[in-house]
């Protein structure tokens, strides 16, 4: 009678095969979020920061959709505006926090460099795993690949940026389109549709009275005051 199998003996030819393919998706990933973060820098320059605010911005905020929010609400002339804008996007991550804090049980300081790299592509990864370690693997190797090709488009990005005219290309218009484009897909429910379409209402009757980022705040509540109303749907058993 043969001796039974270890646990980890069993977990080690997985977690071979696992790795590769994590490697290979967080490259891509990486890829995409360079790409993505040399708009960023090319769009930051474009609404009026030096390269080097957008570099610490990069660095400190690294959330692609609350970057974009800064710098679009910023460049209408009110900084201080910018702040609340980007938060209410970013608060999303901390609700990843939830999963990846059992994941890999940081403590002390590791907390706060672990919540740097809380976003939605190395939750994704991490929980997208069958064993903790390769969880772990994931990712670690998903945000360290993404934080250093951001960073790296954002600089490319910037001094191209910064060479160009962004009236000349569009670039003072690009950050309000991105955004837009970020926001895109939760227009297809219908109460997308309806919140999109009373937090633009809200922001057009202000515009002409309230200083420039208040319209954009005061239309991000709307959002959260409508997830706040929102009925639980139902379970239906079968």
């Amino acid at each position: 009678m043969f001796p039974a199998e270890s646990s980890e003996s069993i977990e080690r030819p997985s977690l071979a095969r696992a790795y590769p393919a994590v490697l290979r998706a967080a490259i891509g990933l990486g890829v995409y979020a360079g790409a993505f973060g040399a708009t960023f820098g090319a769009v930051s320059v474009g609404s009026g920061l030096t390269v080097g605010q957008t570099m610490i911005l990069s660095l400190v905020m690294f959330s692609g959709a609350s970057q974009f929010a800064f710098v679009g609400v910023a460049a209408a002339g009110s900084p201080w505006a910018a702040i609340p804008a980007a938060l209410l996007l970013g608060v999303r991550n901390a609700f990843y926090g939830v999963p990846i804090s059992e994941i890999l049980s940081p403590h002390g300081w590791r907390r706060l460099v672990t919540a740097h790299f809380v976003i939605d592509e190395t939750t994704a990864m991490a929980v997208g795993q069958a064993e903790p370690r390769a969880k772990r693997f994931a990712f670690w190797s998903t945000g360290l690949i993404l934080f250093a090709l951001w960073q790296t488009g954002s600089l490319v990005g910037a001094l191209v940026g910064e060479a160009i005219d962004p009236a000349r290309l569009g670039l003072d218009a690009a950050a309000p389109a991105v955004f837009l484009a970020l926001l895109w897909p939760a227009l297809k429910s219908r109460s997308g549709k309806v919140v999109a379409a009373l937090g633009g209402l809200v922001a057009f009757l202000l515009i002409p009275v309230a200083p420039a980022g208040v319209p954009v705040i005061a239309a991000a509540t709307v959002a959260v005051a409508a997830g706040l109303l929102a009925k639980p749907r139902k379970v239906t058993r079968a």
